[in-house]
C-alpha cells in the first residue's frame, strides 16, 4: 500500500448522500474518496423528475446527480465507480477499507451512504418476469409500455408520482394498493385521481404473476373478501419503499432490526469517527433533500473529527 491509498475521509456510496459528503469533504480541503458499486448518482437518477428540490424548478434524477458529481470532483474528489467492499476495519484511528478488485484503502474517518434498494413483493413469478413484465423504475422502461395497460403497486408518494408519470406511456394505468387509504401527501393522492388515465384497486395485492415467455397477467387477491382475480396486464411497476443496503455492514456498526444505521445527530455511528448519511439510517423520511442534509452535517462532523485528530497528533508530535 502507497501514501497515494491514504485519505483523510473515505465515503461509501455515491447517491445523493455520498455526493453531497463528497463536495463538503473536498471543498473543506480534506482528500476525499468516494466508493460506489455502480455509477454515481444512486437512485435518484432512476427518478423521472424532481420537482421539489429547493431553487430548481424542475430537473431529471440523472441531470441532478452529474451536476453533484461534476461538483465533488471539482473540489478534488475521487470517485471510484463500478466497485464494492470485500471487508472493512473501522475500530482505531486508522480505518481500512479493502475492495472487490484487490484495492486496499486507509482513512481517519469513513462515512456510510450506501442507500437502498427497490423492495420485491416476494410472491411467485416476480422473479421469473423481472425485466420482461416488471419493472421497479418507471423512468428506465416507461417508454416500453406505450399505448399498453400497466399496473402500479404501492400508496406512497413514489407510487402516486410515477403512476402519473407512466401516463404519458400507457393507455390504463390501475393501481393496486394493500389499504383502503393512501400513505402519500395530499397533492399526490389529488394528481392521481385526477387522471382519467389512472384507476384504483384498493385493499388488494397481487398474489401470483402469470405468463410464458412474457408476463400476461396478476392474480389480485382482495383482502377483505378473499376473492382472487385473474387480471390481464403485460406490466406492472412496484414502488412498495426501499430495502437498505447494509448487508456488508453487519457486525460492525451497530443497526436495528431493519437493518438501518444508528445515528446520533451529528450522524456518528457507534464507532468513533465513522458517520452515516442518507436512506441507510434510520429516520422517518427518505428524500433526496433529507439524504443531502444527513450528508451535510456528517460531512461538517466528520470535518471537525478529522481536525481534532490531526492536532491532537501533531502536539504529541511537538511534546515528544
Amino acid at each position: 500500500m502507497t501514501d497515494s491509498n491514504h485519505f483523510d475521509a473515505i465515503v461509501i456510496g455515491g447517491g445523493p448522500a455520498g455526493l453531497t459528503a463528497g463536495i463538503y469533504l473536498s471543498r473543506a480541503r480534506l482528500s476525499t474518496l468516494i466508493i460506489t458499486d455502480g455509477v454515481a448518482g444512486g437512485q435518484m437518477i432512476l427518478t423521472h423528475e424532481i420537482a421539489n428540490y429547493p431553487g430548481v424548478e424542475s430537473i431529471s434524477g440523472y441531470q441532478l446527480s452529474n451536476i453533484m458529481k461534476k461538483q465533488a470532483k471539482n473540489f478534488g474528489c475521487v470517485i471510484k465507480g463500478n466497485t464494492s467492499v470485500e471487508s472493512m476495519k473501522l475500530e482505531g484511528e486508522v480505518k481500512e477499507v479493502t475492495l472487490s478488485d484487490g484495492q486496499t484503502y486507509t482513512a481517519d474517518s469513513v462515512i456510510l451512504t450506501p442507500g437502498g434498494r427497490s423492495r420485491t413483493l416476494g410472491v411467485e413469478g416476480e422473479g421469473k418476469f423481472k425485466g420482461r413484465g416488471i419493472s421497479y423504475c418507471a423512468t428506465c422502461d416507461g417508454d416500453f409500455f406505450t399505448g399498453k395497460e400497466i399496473v402500479v403497486v404501492g400508496g406512497g408518494n413514489s407510487a402516486l408520482e410515477e403512476a402519473v408519470s407512466l401516463t404519458k406511456y400507457a393507455t390504463k394505468v390501475t393501481i393496486v394498493h394493500q389499504f383502503d387509504h393512501f400513505q402519500a401527501f395530499e397533492y399526490a393522492v389529488e394528481e392521481a385521481k385526477a387522471n382519467p388515465k389512472i384507476n384504483f384497486i384498493m385493499e388488494s395485492s397481487i398474489v401470483r404473476f402469470n405468463g410464458t415467455e412474457k408476463l400476461e397477467s396478476v392474480d389480485i387477491k382482495n383482502i377483505k373478501t378473499g376473492e382472487i382475480q385473474d387480471f390481464k396486464t403485460e406490466g406492472v411497476f412496484i414502488f412498495i419503499g426501499y430495502v437498505p443496503n447494509t448487508e456488508f455492514l453487519k457486525g460492525t456498526v451497530n443497526m436495528n432490526k431493519w437493518n438501518e444505521i444508528v445515528v446520533d445527530s451529528e450522524m456518528a455511528t457507534s464507532i468513533p469517527g465513522v458517520y452515516a448519511a442518507g436512506d441507510s439510517i434510520v429516520k422517518r423520511y427518505r428524500q433526496v433533500t433529507t439524504a443531502v442534509g444527513d450528508a451535510t452535517i456528517a460531512a461538517l462532523a466528520a470535518s471537525n473529527y478529522i481536525h481534532q485528530l490531526k492536532t491532537s497528533s501533531l502536539h504529541e508530535s511537538l511534546t515528544n
